[in-house]
């Protein structure tokens, strides 16, 4: 009986849990760039009674008796699928056709080191010294030049080796700075194509302020959220590897949009009925262990 006791307690903690993974989800779904989570349960070992035993001196094999021992928590994965896309009018708001990351770097202060994460929340904005940068002012990084766009402009930024391949490196990688005067001019527009070309005019001139570059990981399941929309490599997601926009299966962008959360309250909604019925059922295995328990102890009376 105290095996159904434990195994009672292990059920509870386990839809425990998944309730506060289900409720995280729900308190995100209105948050950019969320990917929602998800609980998956293993049973735990059981214990051999009997061991099974072969067939022989004209008796049938039988099989070993097992009893188990309760559940326990497998994995809480991170669903990466794309979410939908919400219209903002705003050209610095971007979003992924892809599997893609961007790529935002928080400096080193007096009081910690620079650390770059990932993110697939594309708002983005003009800080006061023209950076683009996300709403936490952390630097969008791309590969930066400056020049007139001239009028048979390829639209060509090379972010691969001879063979093709995106540079896994990340050397290239720097600020794009969209300054408020160039040569005199002041800033009055940006736009940004589907390859993450940045392109200011200033007056009558055209410039081509950089181009934002994406990250691709081979298991991107294995990123760490750390808050705020980002996530971090670990050593189950593999390294970064880094390309255009349109190269390396990142996805090209749609500027004026953004990722909405991929959280489906439908299929949270239903989940959660489903973790409270089986919590409920679970205190009930401990409750009746306990009568049992209980009438057992009552028997030297």
């Amino acid at each position: 009986m105290l095996r159904s006791l434990y195994s009672g307690v292990s059920g509870m903690k386990g839809f425990q849990t998944q309730m506060d993974v289900i409720a995280n989800n729900v308190s995100n779904v209105n948050t950019h760039g969320f990917k929602a989570g998800r609980v998956l349960f293993q049973d735990m070992v059981s214990q051999n009674t009997t061991s099974a035993s072969a067939p022989g001196l004209g008796l049938g094999g039988v099989n070993g008796k097992q009893v188990g021992l309760g559940m326990q928590t497998g994995a809480v994965d991170t669903m990466t699928g794309r979410g939908n896309m919400e219209s903002t009018g705003q050209d610095l708001d971007l979003y992924i056709q892809g599997e893609g990351y961007f790529i935002v770097r928080k400096e080193a202060t007096a009081d910690s080191d620079a650390v770059t994460y990932y993110t697939r929340d594309g708002a983005f904005k003009r800080d006061s010294q023209g950076l683009l940068v996300n709403s936490n002012g952390y630097h969008v990084k791309g590969q930066p030049t400056k020049g007139n766009i001239p009028a048979a402009w390829d639209n060509n930024f090379k972010s691969e080796d001879y063979f093709g391949n995106p540079d896994a490196t990340g050397s290239n990688l720097a600020d794009i700075n969209i300054p408020e005067t160039v040569n005199g001019q002041r800033f009055e527009s940006v736009t940004i194509d589907k390859s993450g070309l940045v392109v200011a005019k200033y007056g009558d001139t055209r410039y081509a302020m950089g181009k934002i570059e994406l990250a691709k990981f081979n298991n991107p399941s294995g990123l760490q959220k750390a808050g705020s929309n980002n996530f971090s490599v670990t050593s189950n997601s593999g390294d970064p590897n880094f390309a255009n926009p349109g190269l390396g299966g990142t996805g090209t962008l749609e500027s004026g949009f953004l990722e909405m959360s991929n959280v489906d309250l439908a299929d949270q909604f239903s989940q959660m009925i489903i973790a409270s019925r089986a919590y409920q059922a679970n205190s009930r295995s401990i409750t009746t262990s306990d009568e049992m328990l209980q009438e057992l102890l009552n028997l030297k009376r």
